[in-house]
């Protein structure tokens, strides 16, 4: 199911073939922001085995319940992999007929995908508007977007999920769709400015003019983010008046960072 004529939502996929860059707290933080700005929102867990964004939303839901507070809560919805070879087909028809009926419901759908590549992460991109590739400041983690010469500091191919995302545009281009809104976007990465962050972030300088993204500085690694998931809270609801939750400067700063990677969605 590819028709997008009538589409409202922006669909904001979150996405990476590598596990532990932390796709679920941006997709989290991202979903409270543009509900905070008025937005009508829906998420999708399509790494629901694991499940860490759906846990995400079940605490928060919890901590409203017990605390009587009403925050801001996504319409969720989560998928877990279909392990019968034979049903495939019909399980990634029910993942785009669901994004498809939310994109005329809501004005947002923020999608967490899978660590690795599978039909639950094929259909999701064919559906987007914007994808979000979070990356650590791990020279490990530049395998995914290029296969790289450290020593002589060359750039040798596209890595596999760069050939993935650049397939994905061709699609898109075919389904009228001629612009897809890439960001990298750094997360987990060091306060202290180090060489090897140094040396990622100049890699990755190089391979957004190569590959067609933009480059966003993103979030650094805090104990807040992992601390605020077991109440399913964000830094974004710290200052919510029936929370009263003190706000050191660096609290501070991770708002400032979410919200500037909501304001680097739009490329304007």
């Amino acid at each position: 199911m590819t028709e997008t004529n009538g589409k409202r939502a922006h669909v904001i996929v979150i996405s990476n073939e590598k596990g532990g860059t932390g796709k679920s707290t941006i997709t989290m933080h991202l979903a409270v922001k543009l509900l905070q700005e008025g937005f009508s929102v829906a998420t999708i867990d399509l790494d629901g085995r694991q499940g860490s964004l759906s846990k995400y939303i079940e605490n928060r839901q919890d901590f409203c319940d017990q605390r009587q507070i009403d925050l801001p809560i996504p319409e969720h919805f989560r998928f877990e992999p279909e392990t019968n070879h034979y049903l495939i087909p019909q399980a990634r028809e029910t993942i785009g007929r669901k994004i498809y009926e939310l994109m005329s419901q809501v004005d947002a759908i923020v999608i967490d995908t899978p660590g690795a590549k599978n039909y639950m992460f094929e259909e999701a991109h064919k559906y987007a508007d914007t994808v979000i590739t979070p990356i650590t400041d791990s020279l490990v983690d530049l395998n995914v977007l290029a296969d790289i010469d450290f020593s002589g500091g060359k750039i040798r191919r596209p890595g596999h999920y760069a050939d993935f995302i650049w397939e994905t545009k061709k699609f898109l281009a075919a389904q009228e769709q001629p612009f897809l809104n890439w960001i990298v976007c750094g997360n987990k990465t060091a306060s202290t400015r180090s060489r090897n962050r140094t040396t990622v972030f100049e890699y990755l300088e190089k391979l957004s003019k190569m590959y067609g993204f933009r480059l966003c500085e993103g979030l650094r690694d805090r104990v807040i983010y992992r601390e605020l998931f077991l109440e399913g809270l964000t830094v974004l609801d710290m200052q919510h008046p029936a929370l009263k939750m003190r706000m050191s400067l660096s609290h501070l700063a991770a708002k400032i960072e979410i919200k500037n990677l909501a304001e680097f969605i739009s490329p304007e």
